[in-house]
């Protein structure tokens, strides 16, 4: 059973960073693939960003560009630093891992079976 812990959220100014982990315990997960997805207020959760086993990556397009993510398979960890950020950025973030290995970074919520407990972030004008 893998647990996953998120940190690095807080409140920034926009245009301001900030650099979110999620580390991964009691087990491994370099075989997966891994991801981050954000929900705001009244909103559907989405994936911003998303990251294959390999280091194969996905964004969606309201981040392209301000958001990169990667991964520590030695740490167990994945991160999503966020730069340029913007008021519509706020939002609860989750960290999720793939429910299957070996495969390109999936998009869908459906696809990740372990998420954390999420961290706030938010953005103000």
């Amino acid at each position: 059973q893998v647990q996953l812990v998120e940190s690095g959220g807080g409140l920034v100014q926009a245009g301001g960073s900030l650099r979110l982990s999620c580390a991964a315990s009691r087990g491994t997960v370099r075989v997966y693939g891994m991801a981050w997805f954000r929900q705001a207020a009244g909103q559907e959760r989405e994936c911003v960003a998303a990251v294959s086993f390999s280091g194969n990556t996905y964004y969606a397009d309201s981040v392209k560009g301000r958001f990169t993510i990667s991964r520590d398979n030695a740490k167990n960890t994945v991160y999503l630093q966020m730069n340029s950020l913007k008021p519509e950025d706020t939002a609860v973030y989750y960290c999720a891992v793939d429910r299957i290995s070996l495969r390109p970074p999936q998009r869908q919520k459906s696809e990740y079976d372990y998420w954390g407990q999420g961290t706030q972030v938010t953005v103000s004008s």
